[in-house]
Formats: C-alpha cells, structure tokens, sequence
C-alpha cells in the first residue's frame, strides 16, 4: 500500500531543476508530490534529514546481473539488494548472460524476474550481434519493443566495421544508446595494462592503444550512422582526449569512467592479486589523472561500476586464468566521493548529475530527478559517515573487490524506490 513520506530539512540537490538547498520533499503515491514549503504538513512516515544530502535515486548504467545463466556468481535479486545498501534506486544490466540478452524473449525474461524479485528498477541492455560474436547483427528492433533501453556487445568490442557500421544505423532507427566496450582484438589479448610494469611481472599486456584505435573508428561510424555513441569504462588518456575532441566537432559521443580507473594504477597488480584484473585494466597515473580530469571538464558524462561478480574459486585462479572484474555497487558512492569530492575536482551537484541525471538522461528511463510528479526515487546521503569496506557483509554474491579494509567517508542512509523505502543504513 502506497503510503506517504515527508523528508524533512535536508540538502536538496537536483541537477535536473538546479536546486542545491536546504527543502523538505514529500511523497505521494509512489511520486514526488511537493518541494519547499508545499511539501510541509502530515505524513505518514517522517524522515529527519538535517544534515543529509536528499537526491534523484543513483543509477548505475552499467552492471552485470548474472542472470540467467550464472546465478552462481550473481543473480538479479542479490545485485539489486546490493544496488540499494549503494544508493542506487535502478541499475542498467549488460547482456553477456547465458544465453546472452540477443532476443526479446531474454529481454522479456529479466523484466520479468525483475518485477518478482527486484529490489530496484532494472533496465535491460540487448546485445548487438547474436551470441555476441560480432558477425549477424541480434533482434534488436524487437528487444526495443520488448523493453530493451540500450545496446551493447560488452565484455567483447564489435571488431568488424562493416557489422558495426550496419548495427549503429538499425539502432540508430529507435534512438537508442549505441555502447562499446572499445578494444580491438588485434592488438589485445593480455591480462594487464602493457607497459613496463607487465614486462617486470611477466604478464602479457592490454595496450592503451587498442581501446583508442576502436573509440576512433567507432566515432567516424556514429557520425555517418547519425547514433547516439557511448564510450564504455574509458580507461586511458589519449581516449579522454578523443572523446573531448569530438565534443567539440559536435560529434553525438558521451563516455563513462568506473572508480578503479580513477583511483588505482597498474602497480597494483605487482602481487598477482586477481581483485586487481579487469578489462580494461588498471593503467598509469597519467592515465587515472586524465580520467579524473575528464569528470572535472564534463568530458565523461557518467560514473558507473561495470559491477562484476565472480565467484571466490574463479578469483583464486591464477593471475592469467582468472576472469577480469570487480563488484562495485556497494563501494561506488565512497570511492566517487574519495576520487572526485574530497579533492575537489567536481561538487556534490555534479557528482549528482553524472550518477543520477545523466544516465536517465542518456538511457531515456524515468529518473534523474526531483520534479513533482516524477517517480519518487530517492538517495538520502550521509556525507560524513565514515564506514569501512568489509566484502564479507556485502549483499552481492561476490566478494571480489581490490577496496575492502578501505575505510572510506559519504554512504547512503536510505534509498526509495517508487515511494517505498528499500533500503535502510540501520539494516546493513
């Protein structure tokens, strides 16, 4: 039953209408009723805010759920519950399941399991190419109609031009986000930054390059294909510095960048500890600087996770045969906060926009914002509770994260989805 909440006295930031002020807000109905001095009187629940950040939901553009397939490692219940004690009231998932989401009938499906299990909004992303092979283009004007809000081959980058080109202009047709994992294979293939520092570790490397040759390819495409482009986990310098330069010729391109990239480099990975591998990998401190820089400048759009569970037994393998990925949904906010606030480099306000307004924005969802009569989706934000990371309490199913013992400041108190709240700091 709905029911209705009045947050009271806290800082209001919401990019969408540019407010960054001290006003209650009410719900109603599963909807932003009321900002200001209009959203004052009775409710059913109060909650006290003085202090706290109350924002438009977090959402996370870029997760993988697991499901089906690989329920072992995480499943869309489990993920979501993890998606809430983070902050974010919906969550984005990647397609690289088993069967991969190349059909309707597997976009249908998560919508389905979703609406039965889901602690947060879930929003399917189809697959490019069937099996995600990158050769026969999937079903993707009927994922579209199914519920799909984007599309993307990730884990794999679409090496072929002739298929991508003739992918961007069909998804182009239903003005949905074209993403790519930017890597062309031909000049990949390692399990680390290449450089001096795999040379010393012995390791075979992932250049930079191969993530800057792809982006520059695929950003000619998007410009005769005329779809919107998006640069996933940007990972290094001279692909910040495409993506701005693009901004500037007009070019219809935004980017993404994940905490790791903006917090750790390659010397991690000195210990072989498989926490630290991950595609595409730790870089350089030049590298975390210009991603850094490209938040700050507004070159990339939005701060994602690229959540990847796994299993402890496939992270105990060795450095060259383990899988690559971390979880993040329980961590994002803190490390955002750590690489990007505390220093200086971006506000709370555009912290905001890029894990709330602009996603919305870029995947066309309900979201992003505070305005009366939108879905009540709501972040309220301790901004100086000091918590430390312990993987062994975390909601996911995995527990492979390079961040835990960090003790980091700023963690969501609360998080409401559609007016109810899902999430409780006292519950953790």
């Amino acid at each position: 039953m709905s029911q209705s909440i009045l947050i009271r006295g806290g800082r209001v930031i919401d990019p969408s209408q540019e407010i960054d002020e001290v006003l209650d807000v009410r719900i109603t109905g599963g909807a932003i009723a009321a900002i200001g001095k209009a959203a004052q009187g009775d409710a059913d629940e109060t909650i006290e805010a003085g202090g706290r950040l109350v924002v438009p939901g977090l959402i996370d553009m870029h997760v993988h759920l697991r499901e089906p397939g690989f329920e072992d490692k995480e499943t869309i219940e489990s993920g979501t519950a993890a998606a809430v004690a983070g902050g974010f009231s919906a969550v984005a998932c990647m397609p690289n399941t088993e069967p991969p989401l190349h059909s309707d009938a597997q976009i249908e499906f998560v919508l389905r399991q979703a609406e039965r299990v889901a602690h947060c909004r879930v929003y399917p992303i189809g697959a490019i190419t069937k099996d995600r092979a990158g050769r026969e283009l999937a079903e993707i004007g009927l994922m579209v109609r199914a519920g799909a809000v984007a599309l993307s081959d990730d884990g794999a980058g679409i090496a072929d031009a002739g298929v991508c080109l003739r992918a961007m202009r069909y998804v182009a047709q239903f003005g949905r986000l074209f993403v790519q994992h930017c890597e062309e294979p031909s000049l990949s293939g390692g399990v680390m930054n290449a450089g001096v520092t795999a040379t010393r570790l012995g390791l075979p490397g992932m250049p930079a390059i191969a993530e800057v040759v792809m982006a520059q390819r695929d950003i000619t495409l998007a410009r005769a294909a005329g779809v919107r482009y998006h640069v996933a986990h940007v990972s290094s310098a001279q692909t910040v510095e495409l993506v701005r330069r693009a901004k500037a010729e007009g070019a219809n391109v935004t980017a993404e960048v994940c905490p790791h990239h903006l917090l750790l480099t390659e010397e991690c990975c000195a210990a072989y500890d498989t926490n630290y591998k991950m595609s595409p990998p730790l870089r350089t401190q030049a590298d975390v600087e210009a991603c850094r820089a490209g938040v700050a400048d507004g070159t990339i759009d939005c701060l994602v996770t690229d959540h990847a569970p796994h299993t402890h037994s496939e992270k105990e393998l060795g450095f060259l045969d383990a899988p690559f990925g971390i979880v993040g949904l329980e961590t994002a906010l803190g490390l955002f906060i750590r690489a990007l606030v505390e220093p200086g480099l971006i506000g709370w306000p555009e912290l905001i926009r890029a894990m709330s307004t602009r996603p919305a924005q870029l995947l066309g969802v309900a979201g992003g914002t505070l305005r009366p009569g939108s879905p009540a989706d709501v972040t309220i934000i301790d901004p100086e509770a000091e918590w430390r990371v312990d993987a062994e309490r975390m909601r996911s199913r995995g527990r492979n994260t390079p961040f835990d013992g960090w003790t980091l400041r700023g963690r969501a108190e609360a998080t409401i989805v559609g007016g109810v709240v899902r999430y409780r700091a006292t519950e953790a």
